[in-house]
């Protein structure tokens, strides 16, 4: 009998906790595939290691945290947290610390913050609360004012210039739009705008944005410049063939050919030592929590909740396969880490937020009555 109540007593706590496990499960499996993949990359460099599980391990406590808050106080919370995020934004463009060319850092003293990622959350939080309060499908002049809240931090992260952070939010708030209704006569009209806008775009971008579009038509141009970065993951990725060269055996990272083996190039040394069945694989997994995150948004019970579950599932999708894209040379270097394997702290923890609300939304679920 107390057998019978100690069992009911732990059931009854892991009901209480927030976790969606079967998310929790496939994104542990894909952290700890991408910390040997890591150990591996860094020439087996366990301080890198360390400092990457050290991200992970607070990414996930803010996870869990997220997910222990309930949808609606979420939804509350929303356009405050866009606008604190729009502040430090506008701050890093007044006085924030350059690195590597760009402006995107805020120091605090104590840490220093990527207020662009936050803007990750912020703006599809922030358009989900306005549809949830309006009737849906969107209308032109609900359009008329989501878009400021999009093109205002979307131009500022440009500004930085950090244009792939900046095309992800982009992203993000049109994949809340799209899902709010937008009808394709709508879609296809800035489709157009879009494409006639081109050449435009041509001239504002900076001289090495141009060279990488350059560089993606014809690496071939300048192979032992501006096209080496892609050509030796391509050798990378070939030169694994099926099963891979093994753990640990990749020469194209470990002899210095690859360049950012740590970091945007880190799917070629999977490739090169795992070969096509390791990378399919850890495909699948991505794969598994973007349906996974599909499954959350169908059946998400309110509008915001819906909202925000699409367009983060979506944005994720976006951003591993851009980074596979880039580095398969499919599409032009855009300096997009690959979620969960790449190493880096200020991405990881937005990560693992985004998965916390997903988390929420999926377990905070009321009972509804007929």
């Amino acid at each position: 009998m107390m057998l019978n109540d100690n069992k009911n007593k732990y059931f009854g706590l892991l009901q209480n906790i927030h976790i969606d496990f079967a998310l929790l499960l496939a994104i542990l499996l894909l952290s700890t595939v991408g910390l040997f993949i890591l150990y591996s990359a860094s020439n087996q460099n366990l301080l890198t290691v360390e400092n990457q599980l050290m991200h992970i391990a607070g990414a996930m406590m803010l996870m869990i945290f997220i997910a222990q808050v309930p949808p609606i106080t979420l939804q509350r919370f929303a356009p405050w947290l866009y606008g604190i995020a729009l502040f430090l934004l506008i701050t890093v463009l007044i006085t924030g610390h350059i690195g590597k060319g760009a402006q995107r850092w805020l120091n605090l003293g104590i840490i220093r913050i990527q207020p662009a990622e936050i803007m990750k959350l912020a703006i599809p939080m922030c358009l989900a609360w306005y549809y949830h309060r309006e009737h849906l499908p969107i209308t032109m002049k609900s359009i008329l004012i989501s878009v400021p809240l999009l093109l205002i931090p979307v131009i500022i992260t440009a500004k930085q210039p950090d244009l792939s952070t900046a095309f992800l939010l982009l992203i993000a708030g049109i994949s809340v739009l799209f899902l709010a209704g937008l009808g394709w006569r709508l879609i296809s009209l800035f489709i157009s705008i879009l494409i006639f806008s081109l050449p435009l775009v041509w001239f504002v971008l900076h001289d090495y944005q141009r060279q990488r579009v350059i560089t993606f038509l014809n690496p071939e141009h300048d192979p032992l410049g501006k096209g080496y970065h892609i050509i030796q993951s391509k050798i990378a990725i070939g030169s694994g063939g099926i099963f891979g060269k093994g753990w640990l055996n990749g020469t194209q990272s470990h002899l210095h050919f690859l360049p950012e083996h740590t970091t945007d190039f880190i799917f070629a040394v999977c490739g090169e030592e795992f070969g096509f069945v390791g990378s399919f694989l850890i495909i699948l997994l991505y794969l598994l929590i973007v349906a996974r995150g599909i499954y959350i948004t169908l059946y998400a019970q309110d509008t915001f909740s819906r909202l925000v579950a699409g367009s983060i599932t979506l944005t994720f999708f976006t951003s591993f396969f851009i980074n596979m894209g880039m580095v398969t040379g499919i599409l032009p270097v855009m300096g997009i880490p690959l979620p969960f394997i790449s190493y880096g702290g200020s991405s990881m923890m937005t990560l693992m937020a985004s998965f916390g609300i997903l988390m929420s939304i999926q377990t905070h679920k009321k009972l509804i009555t007929t």
